[in-house]
């Protein structure tokens, strides 16, 4: 299952990245984490390599005696933090070579690898309108814990196709409504959506929420190759729309894609959110690298 969203090698790669991730709004429940913190009813949990930047406080000077390769001590402590995964599989993302609902897809079985192969709990969320649907957001399940919750998971993930419209602040708003305690929000989406999707994301804020936005749009959307008299119909509405793909059209299409992205970038950098954005052609090592470091594209 786990080869067909995560390769091995990137599995390795995520192993290293995992350690690097820091949420900091805690759930309030029992959990591993590396502790922060001196004190408190923390416990040892396990050794690793030291990193530039770790606390000097925390390096076993012992084990370094030993050995002569600095290690820092990991303790269990009480607090551990969710991971709500927000994945767009609205019609729209059924587009690409591999689609971006595939891309998607193994961005957010990345960051739910991440997340449960540390200790924290994970959970998804699949954001769509369909008439079976009676709410934007779908919720494939209740929030699971370590390492033998990736395979469910993937598997989870597996079974999303794309599908219905998109009603992305919905989706947001439902979140929030619904969860008990804040943790770190990632949204999976190529946000293609008219609605008041950064209204929605500053609700996400406000409850106390972490936030990373993950863009996933086709390399064509972003150099569209068109020209000529084109019958171009929405995936999600089924509208049709004629146009003549002459430079001037392709300019103010380019001006709206720049705008969207200013538009996510800004708001990110003002409410201290990440934000990654990335096409089906770049490795997926180099956006996890990027959002683990809370990047701003």
């Amino acid at each position: 299952m786990s080869a067909d969203l995560l390769t091995p090698d990137f599995l390795r790669e995520l192993e290293i990245l995992k350690r690097r991730l820091d949420i900091q709004a805690r759930s309030g429940s029992a959990g591993e984490r590396a502790a922060p913190r001196r004190g408190g009813s923390a416990e040892f949990q396990e050794h690793r390599p030291y990193e530039p930047g770790d606390d000097l406080r925390r390096i076993d000077w012992l084990a370094f005696a030993r050995t002569g390769q600095p290690v820092t001590k990991l303790f269990r402590a009480e607090e551990d933090a969710v991971v709500r995964i927000v994945l767009d599989a609205s019609r729209s993302l059924d587009f690409g070579t591999p689609t971006k609902l595939e891309l998607g897809k193994r961005l957010a079985a990345a960051v739910g690898y991440l997340a449960l192969s540390s200790g924290q709990r994970a959970e998804l969320g699949v954001a769509r309108v369909t008439p079976s649907a009676s709410r934007p957001l779908e919720r494939s399940g209740r929030a699971r814990r370590g390492r033998m919750a990736v395979t469910a998971l993937f598997r989870e993930l597996s079974r999303v196709t794309a599908d219905g419209s998109t009603d992305l602040a919905g989706a947001l708003r439902i979140l929030v409504e619904s969860a008990a305690r804040p943790g770190l929000v990632v949204v999976v989406s190529d946000f293609l959506d008219s609605g008041p999707v950064t209204n929605a994301l500053g609700q996400v804020r406000a409850a106390g929420h972490d936030l990373a936005l993950l863009q996933v749009l086709d390399p064509s959307e972003i150099e569209p190759d068109l020209e000529g008299d084109l019958s171009l119909v929405d995936a999600e509405t089924g509208a049709t729309v004629e146009l003549t793909a002459d430079p001037s059209a392709i300019e103010a299409y380019l001006l709206r894609i720049a705008g969207l992205v200013e538009e996510l970038r800004s708001w990110s950098r003002r409410h201290g959110a990440t934000y990654v954005r990335t096409t089906s052609n770049e490795p997926l090592p180099a956006v996890m690298r990027r959002f683990v470091s809370r990047s701003i594209d």
